[in-house]
């Protein structure tokens, strides 16, 4: 993509209302922009990178064995009637009535509708178990959006549900979001530590919630710092193994946020040499209610003595558009932000020093017909300054960078530069491709 054709509304300056460093690189980089409190348009780099999160979210729910659906972002109040939650939700919730004076809701959640889709579907236990999950918009009218994407009132979520014949293979299900869970945001290059959680509106009484170390964090957290070489073998782990195994020696060490934490507990358990506080980002959390749900609403199944049973249920979450600025608070430096290579907008920033120069046009040009054919590459064809190009370039934070100027037209070399490292080396344009395929290796 040429970027005097790309859509890059770059800001020099930060917004005032700007709080915390995800918010400012992605209003000043043109990933977003507000639309109203809590709302916000997702622009082209934005939106890159969002799509980026999202499959690879999904792709690691299909890896599981979860089914995909599509749930609508408008339901029905006679089922959260029917849960008895309507009432209790609190003005989070945004209610709505249609032409016909029937009375909706734009969802903060899903439990009611999925357990819906389920009862008129599955009535026996040899259907069992089934997971579901789907990606959606979600509204929740929070009395004090801020932090940009971070706490917003409209956001995106990935939500699976789980319905086992009982307890037991509950918790089987459980255990297989859990793993999924460290896989995911292994994957997005995160180290996510699993910490025991309250069900809050939910309900339940089996919850954790999946925590990032950031010094710009909203929890203070506290933890056995060897539960994150736990997490190095996370992706050898198969889902064909004994999966409790797994999950109960990440539960062996002590990891609680300030909600949760008990001194006194962890100066028992942890030796002093490896207690571990910091700030830390919640990106995913998982719930297992029992028959909360299908209790009051009916989601029986004939169990294998023909005897009708609620089944039991769990629910599943991660915030895709969150993850967009946990990704930022974790991966940055004073210039801008350092995207992971996985959820990066584009893996090469192509770079032309001097556009007015017929030459060096000319070498980039041919250098972006070439990469192009194999990389996403953002190609800086502008007739800006050097000093905006290299500013604009680290701020939106592209990995690997092409500097071209004027070597390539007389040594027939150009410039190097990892932006997570900084570190630069001048290449022979005859050997660049090559070059680049190793970044790969």
């Amino acid at each position: 993509m040429k970027l005097s054709s790309y859509f890059l509304p770059v800001l020099k300056e930060t917004p005032s209302d700007a709080e915390i460093i995800s918010h400012k690189y992605m209003l000043r980089s043109g990933m977003i922009k507000q639309s109203s409190s809590g709302i916000y348009s997702w622009l082209p780099l934005g939106l890159k990178v969002l799509k980026k999160i999202e499959n690879i979210v999904r792709e690691e729910q299909d890896i599981a064995g979860v089914n995909e659906i599509l749930m609508p972002t408008i339901q029905p109040a006679d089922l959260w009637k029917e849960s008895e939650r309507y009432e209790d939700y609190g003005k989070e919730m945004l209610r709505i009535n249609d032409r016909q004076n029937r009375e909706m809701l734009y969802g903060p959640t899903n439990e009611e509708q999925i357990t819906d889709i389920f009862r008129s579907s599955i009535k026996s236990y040899k259907e069992l178990p089934q997971l579901l999950y789907h990606i959606q918009w979600k509204f929740r009218d929070e009395l004090r959006p801020r932090f940009g994407v971070m706490r917003g009132r409209e956001f995106l979520m990935k939500d699976a549900y789980s319905f086992d014949i009982d307890s037991i293979s509950s918790e089987e299900s459980y255990n297989r979001f859990f793993i999924c869970y460290l896989k995911t945001f292994e994957r997005l290059g995160l180290k996510a530590i699993p910490m025991a959680a309250d069900t809050g509106p939910i309900g339940g009484d089996l919850s954790h919630e999946f925590i990032i170390i950031s010094q710009t964090g909203e929890s203070d957290i506290y933890f056995d710092e060897r539960i994150l070489k736990e997490g190095d073998q996370i992706n050898k782990i198969d889902y064909s193994e004994d999966l409790a195994s797994h999950v109960n020696k990440f539960k062996s060490y002590y990891s609680a946020s300030d909600d949760k934490f008990n001194r006194e507990k962890f100066d028992e358990i942890v030796d002093r040499k490896y207690q571990m506080h910091s700030k830390g980002i919640e990106v995913g959390h998982i719930f297992n209610f029992g028959t909360k749900y299908s209790k009051i609403m009916k989601a029986n199944v004939l169990d294998s003595d023909g005897v009708e049973k609620s089944v039991h249920m769990g629910s599943y979450g991660i915030g895709i558009s969150r993850l967009v600025g946990a990704i930022i608070e974790s991966s940055h430096d004073e210039n801008g932000i350092i995207w992971p290579e996985v959820v990066a907008p584009f893996k090469i920033g192509l770079v032309n020093l001097k556009p007015k120069d017929e030459k060096v046009t000319k070498v980039a040009n041919e250098l972006y017909l070439l990469l192009n054919k194999n990389y996403e590459v953002l190609y800086d064809d502008k007739k800006d300054n050097p000093g905006v190009k290299f500013s604009r370039i680290d701020l939106i934070g592209i990995p690997h960078q092409i500097i071209i100027g004027s070597k390539a037209s007389s040594e027939n070399v150009v410039e190097y530069k990892n932006r997570k490292t900084s570190a630069t080396e001048l290449i022979k344009i005859s050997n660049l491709s090559n070059f680049i395929d190793k970044l790969n290796t």
